[in-house]
């Protein structure tokens, strides 16, 4: 399918322009169109502008408060709860990652749970943030439950993802950054644009059997556990999505399980909810905490040059270290652009239109 080149600058100034146009400050905008097309860099095509429109529906029907007040309303010297107030999750969540950063530095480990927020785009840049700190970043979230618990029919976890980020020194960063399902729903909206089938064990029908359709959450189906099936594991995806659930919301006090705010503005929001908004959590780690940072570092390249170097099955590239795909890609798209799919492109022209703005 045929797609068209937009610079980085193209797409950050359209989305900036966006989200002042619903109200949000120009440190708001800013920061929030930063986070959101850090995933196009990074060849999280799912996570990125195509996510734009999205963010404005919710903000219409009034789930989204443009200008947030984001509050600490509970502390100790090493752990927060913060309360998003309907934020953009994109401005909520680095701000909170920012006060565990700022806890670590105080106390060696920093470690925030956030409540009545938003969508946050991709889980890699807010731990990322650690990176330059020489500390450990953590960063997960809950999301509107689509995916089903091994053995049920069910939708009850999100996809609920897990970015962890690690310093070394000459080599570039460790960045592990993963649903906790087979395959992210942001992933099946782009084999939807494309009018293709989705792989084996990323989605079952409504009564629990195996499917391929792409669209099959729409016929009331369900996402997959990481693993697919019990056969493959797929109950250990399901335990990495609980904690998840329970670190970002039980924690704190926002939504859970079935009853975490659906993205999509136009699916009804959950009865009898538990909590406020959506959740996630935070951690932040000072490396020289527990030995020196240098010294770290020094071992952190030696295990990344040892398992780069590991002997491959014939006909396979070296062994890939968690977060060089996305570099790479983040080098070649700053470079060469970003390519975007023609049915995103013609949603963010309806989207400038009712904006007077211009995707230029």
């Amino acid at each position: 399918m045929k797609q068209t080149i937009y610079s980085y600058q193209q797409l950050y100034l359209f989305a900036k322009k966006i989200f002042l146009q619903i109200g949000s400050s120009e440190a708001n905008a800013g920061a929030a169109a930063e986070v959101l097309l850090s995933a196009d860099l990074r060849g999280v095509d799912s996570h990125g502008i195509a996510r734009l429109t999205g963010y404005v529906r919710l903000w219409e029907v009034g789930r989204i408060n443009a200008n947030p007040s984001i509050q600490v309303v509970h502390e100790t010297p090493s752990t927060a709860v913060i309360d998003g107030d309907k934020g953009l999750g994109l401005v909520v969540a680095p701000a909170a990652m920012q006060v565990a950063i700022n806890k670590a530095k105080n106390v060696g480990t920093g470690w925030v749970s956030v409540k009545n927020s938003n969508h946050f785009g991709i889980a890699g840049y807010h731990a990322m943030m650690a990176l330059d700190n020489d500390m450990i970043g953590i960063a997960m979230t809950n999301a509107s439950a689509l995916v089903a618990p091994t053995f049920s029919v069910e939708r009850l976890l999100g996809t609920n993802p897990i970015a962890v980020a690690i310093p070394a020194g000459t080599e570039p960063a460790f960045v592990a950054d993963f649903a906790t399902t087979t395959a992210a729903n942001g992933k099946l909206e782009i084999l939807q644009r494309k009018n293709e089938d989705a792989p084996e064990g990323w989605v079952q029908t409504k009564e629990g059997a195996s499917s391929k359709n792409a669209n099959e959450l729409k016929n009331g189906g369900a996402l997959l556990p990481l693993g697919g099936d019990k056969e493959h594991g797929s109950h250990k995806g399901y335990m990495l999505g609980s904690i998840v659930d329970i670190f970002s919301a039980i924690l704190s006090g926002a939504n859970y399980g079935p009853w975490v705010p659906p993205f999509p503005a136009y699916v009804p929001m959950p009865e009898n909810l538990p909590g406020e908004g959506i959740g996630h959590f935070f951690g932040a780690m000072r490396i020289d905490a527990f030995r020196p940072a240098e010294e770290f570092k020094v071992h952190m390249d030696k295990w990344i040059q040892r398992f780069r170097s590991a002997q491959t099955v014939p006909g396979e590239r070296s062994v890939i270290i968690p977060g060089e795909p996305e570099r790479e890609m983040e080098a070649e798209r700053r470079n060469k652009g970003i390519p975007l799919l023609p049915a995103v492109i013609e949603d963010l022209k309806i989207l400038g239109e009712k904006y007077n703005l211009e995707l230029q």
